[in-house]
């Protein structure tokens, strides 16, 4: 029997995908390799190193929330070119900057374009994908984010071997040039809400956060938590137990478990439903953890990598398609933006609290204990889910009643 798909890879989709991938690319760049500028050109300290990539996070928290309602009020188009734009002339800056203040205000200034852009290019991608395919098109659309975080440190860090700082912002700003062009290629409706009265003028909460994407927003919090051990710990983690040589290829593998088995993923997702696909993917989550943990030979490190990768490798596509599928389309901006928000948080959390607890547990009991953190994860989106489903019956039979 002939079925009639509708496309994925349309021109609106591939190029807000090489504009996240290019996006990311650059990010992940310079995460890596701005903290060694610090040190090395700048005589910073550490703990200045490590500011610069706090600052950058800590701003794209702050200016997500009122993402959104930059969407309804400008337009999809008008914001995604201006943000590239701006995210493109702060990358250029890095070429002028040989200070630390200017530098952090640079960073600071980064992040609010990185975080509307990002939060852009999602809404797009969010729209642009058939709904019975999103699962599966949201996890094209984020592969090429994860595809950056192999990419991004590897063009860095090697670059800086070869090259001066100078020289590699300068590649970078020539990469960001291009995701402006990809930018103006995207021709969508630039549909915006008209201020008509003051009353419309006067923002509320509900201009900053969707309240139905809150659910499923939290639950991304809790494994982007848990995630920012592996973002903030893992090459020390190596180094402790003698495994530095390998500790390149673990994103390595992780990105490549996670291409394989995400397509087949957000397949079922879409044919089967989220539960048939996440509580397994947290299960393959907690369970590379515990290799992690005990993780004392190079194979096993590298498994631990594989299982990590199939697990976490799915969760943020489909709890976003879960997070922007609770709204209309008027608020998948909103929705969008309360997600990565929340994502941000976790991310940021994870990193200052896991960090006071390693001086005190030690790297392996971290692991285990992020294990156990992930089943916990496991069970509340079970009784999210499951409380959701029976809202939707519920409705669904008053519905009937009525009607």
């Amino acid at each position: 029997m002939k079925t009639n798909k509708k496309p994925i890879w349309t021109r609106n989709f591939f190029s807000v995908a090489f504009v996240n991938l290019i996006v990311f690319i650059t990010f992940y760049a310079l995460l890596t390799t701005l903290p060694i500028y610090v040190i090395y050109e700048l005589n910073g300290t550490e703990a200045q190193a490590g500011l610069v990539v706090t600052v950058m996070l800590l701003s794209a928290i702050l200016i997500r929330p009122f993402s959104g309602n930059l969407l309804q009020r400008f337009g999809k188009r008008n914001v995604l070119i201006a943000s590239t734009g701006l995210f493109a002339v702060t990358s250029l800056g890095y070429i002028w900057v040989d200070q630390f203040i200017p530098l952090m205000i640079l960073r600071f200034i980064h992040g609010f374009s990185f975080a509307i852009l990002t939060t852009t290019t999602s809404t797009i991608a969010t729209e642009t994908v058939p709904v019975e395919r999103k699962g599966e098109g949201l996890g094209y659309f984020t592969m090429f984010m994860n595809i950056a975080i192999v990419i991004g440190p590897f063009i860095g860090l090697t670059l800086i071997q070869f090259i001066s700082f100078h020289q590699l912002f300068v590649i970078l700003s020539f990469f960001v040039v291009i995701s402006v062009i990809c930018a103006l290629i995207v021709n969508i409706k630039n549909a915006t809400i008209p201020l008509i009265s003051q009353n419309q003028r006067k923002l509320s909460i509900h201009d900053f956060f969707e309240f139905k994407a809150l659910p499923f927003s939290f639950i991304i919090s809790l494994v982007a938590f848990a995630y920012a051990g592996i973002l903030s710990f893992i090459s020390v983690y190596a180094i402790e137990i003698g495994l530095e040589r390998v500790s390149g290829y673990f994103f390595l593998v992780f990105a490549i478990t996670m291409l394989i088995s995400r397509p087949y993923l957000g397949r079922l997702f879409d044919q089967r439903g989220p539960k048939i696909v996440i509580l397994p993917s947290l299960v393959m989550y907690s369970i590379g953890f515990l290799l992690l943990a005990f993780s004392q030979s190079a194979w096993l490190f590298l498994i631990a990598a594989g299982v990590i990768g199939i697990g976490y490798g799915s969760l943020m596509p489909l709890l976003l398609s879960l997070a922007t599928g609770a709204v209309t389309t008027s608020r998948t901006g909103h929705a969008t933006a309360t997600f990565f928000t929340l994502y941000d948080s976790g991310v940021a959390a994870g990193s200052f609290i896991l960090g006071l607890m390693v001086p005190l547990i030690g790297f392996s009991n971290l692991f285990v204990f992020l294990a156990t953190f992930v089943l916990v994860i496991l069970v509340s989106f079970n009784f999210l889910n499951n409380r959701m489903k029976a809202s939707n019956i519920e409705n669904v039979h008053v519905k009937n009643v009525s009607g």
